[in-house]
């Protein structure tokens, strides 16, 4: 039956309406992931986060903003809400290669549950030398998360002087220089030194100076264990001055390791070393440094206690000088020195070493021999040495250095020591969420987009388009840590999804044992 005309009249005046409809500027599209309805911070300065859409495909952040706006469909939906989007975040200041290079440790979970995308290593002067073939290495085994290598002074020191106590020659500089310049060229991210522990501690600022200045040439960082971060040598606030001098004469960014102020004669001097780095960096210098969130370090009875020129040379050189009776008064002499600077022996908590040692502080090792700590203590380092806590830090100084703008976090992750599995989330859950030292802005900057800025680590570090897919996705009222110092390796809590490098490391607070890191090579881009 024929329509009546009318209405055929009017279907046609219909088509003309919708034919002459505008047209939506952004067409249909489907990503592989789309994390949905989480409050978003990007990692920049000043973002005070906002509820947003963040979608991935393959390794690449591809879209940020509103999905149903912009027409943007997933293959994967994944719930956010009442949840906090954030870029992955990323440890300056690590030791886990041993953790990376081995079978059993590679997937690096105890980092991948504190939502830890990202790791530095070498750290300390202890960075390898062969960069390229350590980088090539990670890549073939497989890691869990992405990981950066700093070329270590020690290391290269070892490699061309020994453990000797001496100043390099024209000649052992210039080879020095080469092993950096090489490294830089493969890929390292920086030179880092390590002041405080011998061979380190025997070289002089000049020698820096020198490595410096190649590593600067390649756009590398100059990352330091400054030489001294109580009064053991020449004092905090001159090693800090040395840093600054060092980055100032080889023009390499500097950036301060594990920033404190150890041990009673130097508590409270944190006002004076961030006098010293603002001025700095008001005169045009690049200065920054990380921390870790607890008021205990974490190192060997031997770094602790025995004074370096006992460490000169190799090992039985120093078992040697342990034995001489000659030297002994000395020896008895600087280590109660030591022990009083670390507030005393029940100040240091042994974590890792001989079973009857573990979890008895020195004081009560050395009652349980029925000798003297200093007796203690040598006849530990002659038995294989043991790994301590060291409860010298006062909150005070912490929460002011956390408070700088120029202030990344970091774990320095050593076994035995809860800050290896838990550094993120208990900066969070104490300093943000007890203290409110810093805000949870403050804590996400610093731990993403302030670290990718200082070390160059291209495309990381932000939640953008084009970026890579490293992120974390966190419950903010149940992110903590549960490790502590009687039981050190508890995973923490509250990571309910991670990507890294778009893939999904964790799932509903599942891990899911992928190897999707890669090894990062100095401003490489992905």
């Amino acid at each position: 039956m024929a329509l009546p005309p009318k209405y055929f009249l009017l279907m046609i005046a219909w088509y003309v309406v919708l034919s002459c409809a505008p047209q939506s500027d952004a067409p249909e599209r489907t990503v592989d992931v789309l994390i949905s309805g989480g409050l978003v911070y990007s990692g920049a300065e000043g973002d005070r986060g906002e509820l947003q859409d963040v979608g991935i495909t393959a390794d690449r952040i591809v879209f940020v903003g509103d999905a149903d706006a912009e027409d943007v469909n997933a293959q994967v939906t994944v719930n956010a809400e009442n949840l906090i989007v954030a870029p992955g975040f990323i440890d300056p200041h690590t030791h886990s290669l041993s953790d990376l290079l081995s079978e059993a440790e590679r997937l690096n979970a105890n980092y991948l549950t504190q939502g830890v995308t990202t790791v530095l290593a070498g750290n300390d002067g202890d960075g390898p030398v062969e960069i390229a073939s350590t980088l090539n290495q990670l890549e073939n085994n497989g890691v869990g998360t992405n990981v950066g290598l700093f070329v270590g002074h020690n290391t290269i020191r070892k490699s061309v002087i020994g453990g000797a106590d001496r100043t390099p020659t024209q000649h052992d500089t210039e080879r020095m220089q080469d092993v950096v310049r090489t490294a830089m060229v493969e890929g390292a991210l920086g030179l880092s030194s390590g002041l405080y522990y011998a061979p380190g501690s025997f070289a002089r600022t000049d020698e820096l100076v020198a490595l410096a200045s190649v590593a600067a040439q390649y756009g590398g960082v100059y990352e330091s264990h400054i030489r001294d971060e109580s009064s053991y040598s020449v004092g905090l606030l001159a090693a800090v001055d040395e840093a600054l001098e060092i980055g100032m004469r080889s023009s390499a960014p500097v950036h301060i390791a594990h920033i404190k102020a150890l041990g009673v004669d130097v508590w409270g001097q944190s006002a004076d070393v961030i006098e010293r780095i603002e001025g700095a960096r008001r005169a045009g210098q690049q200065v920054t440094a990380d921390q870790y969130p607890w008021a205990a370090s974490g190192t060997h009875i031997s770094n602790a206690l025995i004074p370096n020129w006992a460490k000169a040379g190799s090992l039985e050189e120093l078992y040697a000088r342990l034995r001489d009776p000659s030297l002994r008064p000395k020896l008895v002499m600087d280590i109660e020195e030591n022990l009083r600077k670390r507030g005393g022996a029940d100040a240091l908590l042994i974590v890792v070493g001989r079973e009857a040692w573990v979890g008895k502080t020195l004081l009560e090792v050395a009652q349980d021999r029925q000798e003297d700590p200093v007796k203690t203590a040598i006849h530990i380092v002659m038995e294989g040495d043991a790994r301590v806590a060291s409860f010298n830090m006062q909150e005070s100084d912490i929460e002011a250095f956390m408070s700088q703008t120029w202030v990344a976090t970091s774990s320095d992750g050593t076994d035995g020591h809860p800050r290896k599995f838990g550094s993120f989330p208990r900066k969070y859950h104490h300093y943000v969420v007890e203290k409110g030292t810093i805000s949870q802005a403050e804590f996400i900057r610093r731990s993403t987009g302030l670290v990718a800025d200082i070390f160059d680590l291209c495309k990381r570090g932000y939640i953008r388009e084009d970026f890579i897919g490293d992120i974390v996705v966190f419950d903010p009222q149940r992110f903590a840590e549960n490790a502590t110092f009687s039981e050190p390796k508890r995973m923490s809590s509250g990571v309910v999804h991670l990507f890294v490098n778009g893939a999904a490391a964790i799932s509903n607070g599942t891990l899911n044992k992928t190897l999707t890191g890669k090894p990062l090579r100095r401003a490489q881009c992905n």
